[in-house]
């Protein structure tokens, strides 16, 4: 985790008619308008009176099913969204005998279903109706490529050096069975069933081409949920994401995206990360994915103050505890009566602070994750962390050295799974997803 704030985003069933009716060809962006219109009777009688009086007062579509996002855009979508209600991420690695051609038709498949997906269009083949009568509820799909897919493809040349595998950290606890992968897909939406319906045509669309590796579900706050929009909280109760990069900022795209510039003028070997990044990755940026279990039993048996020390920010608002609001700069050399740092030394909010990593930056854009309770009563919950950089060794890695060397937070949380993957940039009209590393 770390003290980097995100931009905030902004059930009835009826059958459709048969194509020999009028309105055969009603796409879903069609019935947007109609949507929650009509009731469904179940139940006893006081049961199906209820529905029919919701039925009376049926809304149109609301804003949050309305949201959407462009497929066809400069950086793939689900980067620089702010966050959604429900996410999934799951990784495949490419069936036994698969090869460059069988992945650049399974990308082309796969683009064609996000793109029609997020425009709140039905998959072209076999759908299974999941979100017919939902909007596209600002539906993000993310494609990436892990280390293994270049030998499986025969593009070893053209695997980037950002790629190398991650350093091992001491806090790792990692299940290989759930790290990595040949290739990634986050998915993200403000309604559950939506982001249900993108997991399942991903899926599907996988076929013969190549088999789920892991897959992993996560949640934040529903986008209206709070009188204001405001920074998300984690599991732990913390505001969360107060310092993240944002779009606004002068530096914002060369931290988070790889340039077109820059890329292309190093064919993906050599030393170093950044300007070696070959053409294909344009635009693009690197994902690191890690499960982080956070122990909240120990966690919640500390008192308030206790966390905020761990943390370095106070647990109502966010502002650090050297006083003011929640985006107040931190004054890392105030003192208390006793001459003691206001902030700890090894306060959480402290080591993360860009100015204390050498400028080190990422995007944070995490889930968070609840996979029930163990047979010993402990919750099995915490963090789906998703985090964005131009350059991983610049970024994530050289922030979690510096956790790994003296963290408060570290005796509370556990890494379980970790994967890192190369986002190409979007796909312009016409291609899809990796096509110019495909196809190139």
């Amino acid at each position: 985790m770390s003290d980097q704030t995100l931009p905030q985003a902004p059930e009835t069933s009826r059958k459709l008619p048969s194509p020999q009716t009028p309105t055969a060809g009603l796409t879903r962006r069609k019935l947007l308008g109609t949507a929650g219109a009509t009731g469904l009777v179940v139940g006893t009688a006081g049961g199906a009176a209820g529905y029919a009086a919701a039925a009376e007062q049926a809304t149109p579509l609301s804003s949050i099913g309305s949201g959407q996002e462009m497929f066809h855009v400069k950086h793939q979508p689900g980067i620089t969204q702010g966050l959604q209600a429900r996410g999934h991420l799951i990784a495949f690695d490419l069936a036994a005998g698969a090869g460059r051609k069988d992945a650049a038709a399974l990308l082309r498949r796969w683009s064609e279903t996000a793109r029609r997906l997020m425009a709140g269009e039905a998959a072209k083949d076999d759908d299974t109706d999941v979100a017919r009568d939902a909007g596209p509820s600002s539906l993000t799909i993310t494609f990436g490529f892990g280390h293994s897919f270049f030998a499986r493809t025969g593009l070893e040349k053209q695997r980037p050096v950002s790629l190398d595998p991650l350093p091992d950290f001491s806090s790792d606890q990692l299940d290989m069975s759930r790290s990595n992968g040949d290739l990634w897909v986050q998915i993200g939406a403000n309604d559950a069933l939506v982001a249900f319906h993108a997991l399942r045509a991903i899926q599907k669309d996988a076929g013969r081409a190549a088999k789920v590796r892991w897959q992993m579900n996560g949640f934040n706050r529903t986008p209206g949920a709070t009188a204001h929009p405001m920074t998300a909280r984690n599991l732990m109760g913390q505001i969360d994401g107060t310092r993240n990069p944002k779009p606004t900022e002068a530096d914002f795209t060369e931290r988070i995206f790889v340039p077109e510039s820059v890329a292309g003028s190093g064919s993906g070997s050599g030393s170093g990360s950044g300007s070696n990044d070959p053409a294909w990755m344009a635009n693009g940026s690197y994902a690191v994915v890690r499960r982080i279990r956070m122990l909240l039993d120990d966690w919640e048996q500390l008192s308030a103050h206790a966390q905020e020390q761990v943390i370095g920010r106070r647990k109502s608002d966010g502002a650090p505890l050297t006083g003011g609001g929640e985006t107040t700069e931190m004054d890392l050399e105030k003192t208390d009566a006793n001459g003691d740092l206001v902030v700890p030394v090894n306060a959480h909010a402290r080591i993360t602070r860009p100015d204390q990593n050498g400028g080190a930056a990422m995007l944070r854009r995490p889930f968070s994750y609840h996979d029930g309770i163990d047979a010993d009563g402990v919750p099995d919950a915490g963090l789906l962390f998703v985090c964005w950089q131009a350059d991983p060794l610049r970024g994530f890695v050289t922030v979690q050295r510096k956790l790994d060397r003296g963290d408060a937070l570290s005796k509370y949380v556990r890494h379980e799974s970790s994967g890192l993957f190369a986002v190409p940039g979007g796909a312009a009209e016409g291609e899809y997803v990796g096509q110019r590393l495909l196809e190139g």
